[in-house]
C-alpha cells in the first residue's frame, strides 16, 4: 500500500509538472506571455478568468467589444524592469493600449487609474491625432508624444517594443524597429512628465515600480500576437 501511495505522489508531482511547464514557456531568455494557443498567462482585470470577448484567430489575440466594457486583461505576474515585445492590429477608427505598473486592487476601478499606457490607435481615421500628438499610436497617452508617427496603416500588422528600467530610470518605445520615446520612469522627472496632466488628479497614477502589464478595453475590435517578455 505504501509503495502505491509512493507511487501516486510521484506521478502527481510529474503531472504537476509537466502543467507548469506548459504554462511557462521561455524561449533564449523571453518568457512567452502569448504563442497563440492559450491565455494561461493573463487574466481579467479584477477577474481570475479572461474574458469571453478575447479569443483566438488564428494565432492572435483577438478582442471583439461586447455591450459591457472593462474587459481589459493583465498579466498574471508582476513585473517591475522588463523589455515587452509584441504585435499589435486595431480595426478602423480603433483604440486600444498597452498598460505597464497597473495595480489590481479593488480600490481601482479601471487599469489606467494607475498604469500609464502606450497607445494603440488608428492615427490614419482618428482626427484627435491629428491635433493631440499625445493621442498617437506609440505615445505614453495623455502625457508624451512619439518623436514619429511610424505605425502601419489599418489591417497591417506593428511590431512594438517597451522598455522599462527602474534601475537606470529610463523607458523607451520602439515601433516598427525605430525608437520613438525615451524617458523616465520613477521620481521627479517622471512625476512632472504628467504634472499638467488629468493624471496628476489620479491617486496612485504612476507610482507602482512593480504592476501587472494589461491590454486594454477600449471599446474597439484589436488584435495582439507573438507577446514575450523578458525581465532584467
Amino acid at each position: 500500500m505504501r509503495n502505491r501511495l509512493l507511487l501516486l505522489c510521484l506521478c502527481s508531482i510529474v503531472v504537476f509538472s509537466c502543467r507548469n511547464q506548459e504554462e511557462t514557456k521561455v524561449i533564449d531568455g523571453w518568457t512567452i506571455l502569448f504563442d497563440g494557443s492559450s491565455y494561461n498567462q493573463w487574466r481579467g482585470f479584477q477577474k481570475e478568468e479572461v474574458p469571453q470577448e478575447w479569443t483566438i484567430e488564428g494565432e492572435a489575440m483577438a478582442f471583439v467589444p461586447g455591450d459591457e466594457g472593462g474587459k481589459t486583461i493583465l498579466t498574471k505576474k508582476k513585473y517591475t524592469n522588463f523589455t515587452l515585445s509584441l504585435e499589435w492590429k486595431i480595426s478602423k477608427n480603433g483604440n486600444s493600449g498597452v498598460f505597464w505598473g497597473v495595480d489590481n486592487d479593488e480600490k481601482y476601478a479601471v487599469a489606467y487609474q494607475t498604469g500609464p499606457e502606450i497607445q494603440i490607435r488608428d492615427n490614419e481615421i482618428r482626427q484627435d491625432t491629428l491635433v493631440l500628438k499625445i493621442h498617437r499610436a506609440g505615445a505614453i497617452f495623455g502625457i508624451m508624444p512619439p518623436s514619429d508617427d511610424l505605425a502601419n496603416p489599418v489591417g497591417s500588422w506593428n511590431h512594438c517594443l517597451i522598455d522599462i528600467d527602474h534601475k537606470a530610470n529610463k523607458g523607451r518605445v520602439e515601433m516598427n524597429g525605430e525608437e520613438i520615446l525615451s524617458f523616465p520612469v520613477n521620481g521627479q522627472d517622471w512625476k512632472q512628465l504628467w504634472a499638467k496632466t488629468k493624471f496628476v488628479e489620479m491617486k496612485g497614477f504612476g507610482e507602482t515600480a512593480t504592476g501587472y502589464i494589461g491590454l486594454q478595453d477600449h471599446g474597439d475590435a484589436v488584435w495582439y500576437r507573438n507577446i514575450k517578455i523578458k525581465e532584467k
